[in-house]
């Protein structure tokens, strides 16, 4: 319950994998779902990132994944590894594609939003424009 209504009291959650995941899931949707939530694992010698949602395998070569959470993901590693400017720039460039609201694929689109989602492509190509500008 403290972890939905004061988030911001929680600086690490150290959980067994499977209430890990509840957990991630159920912080994953604080933040707009699965589909946007990055995720890493930093240990002392080695560092995964990953979306949070993970490979999605029922959307595997339909074009209709979202790709936001492993282009936040690839922010995080960025920034992990040292190219701070690049995870900043990576992760400014999702933020406006997502705020601009053109470039949404299907689990991104409001209740009453008639208009057809993007590909996964789609936005990758908006991601890439903005970081290009």
């Amino acid at each position: 319950m403290q972890l939905i209504q004061a988030p911001d009291r929680f600086d690490v959650l150290v959980l067994p994998n499977f209430y890990g995941d509840v957990v991630s899931d159920v912080a994953a949707g604080l933040i707009g779902g699965l589909g946007v939530a990055p995720g890493g694992h930093i240990g002392e010698r080695t560092a995964v990132f990953e979306a949070t949602h993970g490979t999605a395998p029922r959307l595997a070569g339909t074009n209709r994944a979202n790709p936001v959470g492993i282009m936040l993901s690839a922010g995080m590693m960025l920034r992990h590894i040292g190219e701070t400017d690049a995870g900043d720039r990576l992760d400014a460039a999702v933020t406006s594609v997502l705020a601009d609201g053109t470039y949404l694929t299907g689990d991104l689109r409001a209740p009453g939003d008639d208009r057809p989602p993007v590909t996964t492509l789609e936005v990758a190509d908006a991601v890439i424009a903005r970081i290009k500008s």
